[in-house]
Formats: C-alpha cells, structure tokens, sequence
C-alpha cells in the first residue's frame, strides 16, 4: 500500500514538489494536495501579466487538470486546512473532515504585510497577492477615473503599479527608501528601474513615508508623513509578505518568523515537513520562487530515500519590467574588500556590475540584458576562481567561452 502523504499548500512550491516526486517516487506515495484558493496551483509571478490583461488567469497555472491526474495526485482546493492532529496523524480541514497521513509537507507560503495604517479597513484598501486580490483590482480598474496609489517599491509593489498602469489605471507608486528593490539592486540599475517603470506610465515617489490613507467608508487617498495627500480610489499595500506559520504554531511545531527546518526540511516533528515561503532554515525565510524550487527538489529526494540535503540558496531575482530584464544575485552591496567590474552602455540602455570578493564573483546586478544571468549565478553558487576569465567576464559566457 502506498503511504498516505498529505501536502498543505497548492501553491508553486506544491506543485514543484509532485513534479518532483512524480518523476522520482511514482506510486511510492498516495499523494493529496489541500489547497484553500478554489484554483489549480498557479504562477503568481504572471499576476501582474493577468492583472495588466496580457493573459488569462487560466494560463498562469503551473498544470493542467490532466496532469494531477495523471500522475495519481488528489487534488482538495478550495476548503483550507484547518489544523493538524499530530497525535492521531491526521489533518482536519474546515468542514470537519479528517484527512490521515504518514508523511505532512507544510507548503502554506505567506500572508501579505498589512502596514498599521489609520484607514487600513476602509473599502478600496487591497493587497497584491493572489488570484482574488487581481479579481478586486481588476474589478476596480474597470470604472472609468479610477486613480490607483500602490506602497511599496519591492517586487510586488511595482508588479501591481506596472500591472494597474497597464490596465489603464492612474498609478501613483510610493516607497520608503531611496531607491526601487534596494535590497536587489545598486543605484545605478535602481534609477534605471525607475525610468523604466515611469515610461510605463507610473508616477513613482521615493523617500515617501505612508501616514494614513484617507477617507470616510471608502478610499479617497493616502496622506504622507510630510503632509501631501495623493488622491486615490484604491489603494494597494504591497510591502512584503510574513511566512504563514499559523498551522505549525498552532500544533506544536517550532516556529520563529516561519517554521522551523532543518537541513533535511524536516520541522520539530520528524514526520512534517516544510518548504517554501512558510519554511525558515538557518535563520532565513527566503520569501522567493528559486529557494522554493530547490527546497522542493531536495525533499522529494529525500522522500524517494535519498539522502539529500538542502544547505541554502544564493538568492536571485530575475523580472521584467517595460519588456527591459532585471536580474540580480548574490551579494550586491559590495563595500569593503571587494572590486566592482563595471559595463555600461546607455546607448543600449545596458548596465552589468560585477561584485568580486577573494578572486570569487560574489554578486551580480544586470540591468536591459539579463541572458547572462545564469551563468553568473553558476559562477557565485560553485565559488568557480574567475582570474583566467576576468578580461571577459562583464561580457558574459559566450565571450568567457571564446576566450578560452
């Protein structure tokens, strides 16, 4: 008999590890997938290409109907998991059905920040975070005049202004820093950014601190903390996301910002385990797709009875913004004991900065050419000597290749 195996969470981290495991461990396990949205598992990196009317919702999903089918995996969506029973082994779901397992993966993801705002609850206040928030804003983007203030310039922030923008919405963006994705990107590519997004038609305003968001029953703006009011009729906070760890706290399992795993991606309890943007491993919630993926490579290999470990992800981000690429790695502050190697070209619009540390590439921000981006992630994650390659190396690996 196959094991009963039970995977809470439908998201891109869920349907990464039953590919994985379908491709591994067919059959070894009875596979089933709870899921609290009413959809198949989907791309929520596309939502702003949905929200902005470039797609359908129906072709972000990660795998057709057929496939889940396929491969032997149940699929549960659209009534949520309600809480784990690790003395009986079993997960109760929100209609009181009792679901048995041998083996739990927690792949629950995250809740959107909700900043502590005067005004926070009134109608016209959204996050940017599923496939309902879009339905919301699309719904709103639809009345002729709508003016839209998004907060937040990280990735989610300017994927619902570029979105909205798109969708024929007034956009006003308004983030704290200095700087877009400060935490991705160097002010070079970050002021670039910028003028992309603005080309976009986006209005965006930096060193700009949210003081309460205006209005009686429903949004009529958000004021700053130096005084100025920007109109508004919706107002989206995309300002980050917390791990959901609310169903581990709730059972027992150890939990900091996410829930605890070790380097097998087990929790407290030797038969749970988390991946994704709920799991936190040695002090890191990484909030991404790209650790997701690894994390759910690594388990369904130890799940297949391997033995495998995951010891962390050299974090990148990699987007798309007014059709220019964005990509960025590793450590991209630089500072002491490091050397930058520097290519720009404005005529292009083409900007690559190359952070070297001990003779090692340790980050890497592109700016209008991301093709490269891989490479330069091999050469940060193997820790690959790059002095025979270092003339070549802002060119990027075919140049390295013809060199050699």
């Amino acid at each position: 008999m196959s094991e009963p195996l039970l995977v809470i969470g439908n998201g891109m981290a869920a349907a990464k590890l039953c590919e994985e495991l379908a491709a591994r461990a067919l059959g070894r396990y009875a596979v089933a997938v709870i899921g609290a949205e009413p959809h198949l598992a989907y791309n929520r990196v596309l939502l702003s290409e949905v929200l902005a009317g470039h797609m359908r919702a129906e072709e972000a999903q990660m795998k057709p109907a057929a496939w889940w089918r396929e491969k032997g995996v149940t699929l549960q969506y659209g009534t949520p998991a309600a809480a784990i029973d690790r003395a009986a082994r079993e997960v109760v779901l929100q209609d009181g059905r009792r679901l048995p397992y041998a083996k739990l993966v927690l792949a629950t993801g995250s809740h959107p920040i909700r900043l502590p705002l005067k005004g926070m609850d009134l109608e016209g206040v959204h996050t940017f975070r599923d496939l309902k928030d879009v339905e919301a804003l699309l719904a709103a983007a639809a009345v002729r005049g709508t003016r839209a203030v998004v907060i937040g310039g990280g990735l989610l922030g300017l994927e619902a202004a570029v979105g909205l923008a798109g969708a024929g919405v007034e956009t006003t963006l308004v983030h704290l820093m200095d700087r877009l994705m400060e935490r991705q990107l160097d002010a070079t590519a970050a002021q670039l950014l910028k003028q992309a997004v603005e080309a976009r038609g986006v209005d965006v305003q930096l060193q700009a601190a949210s003081e309460a968001i205006e209005g009686e029953a429903h949004v009529t703006g958000l004021r700053l903390k130096d005084g100025r009011v920007i109109p508004a009729d919706l107002v989206v906070v995309a300002c980050g996301v917390v791990p959901n760890a609310d169903l581990a706290r709730a059972a027992g399992l150890e939990v900091k910002r996410g829930t605890l795993v070790d380097d097998t991606l087990s929790t407290s309890d030797p038969d749970i385990f988390a991946i994704g943007e709920c799991a936190e491993h040695r002090g890191i919630a990484y909030g991404l797709v790209a650790p997701a993926y690894d994390q759910a490579r690594v388990l369904a290999r130890r799940l297949a009875g391997e033995d495998a470990r995951y010891e962390g992800s050299v974090v990148a981000t990699n987007l798309k913004v007014s059709g220019v690429p964005v990509f960025s790695a590793g450590d991209v502050a630089g500072g002491a004991g490091t050397e930058d190697i520097v290519l720009t070209d404005r005529g292009l619009n083409l900007y690559r900065r190359l952070i070297v540390r001990d003779g090692l590439l340790a980050g890497a921000v592109l700016f209008g050419d991301s093709a490269d981006g891989l490479f330069y992630l091999d050469l940060i994650t193997t820790r690959t000597p790059i002095a025979a390659m270092r003339a070549d190396l802002a060119f990027g690996r075919d140049a390295v290749a013809a060199a050699a």
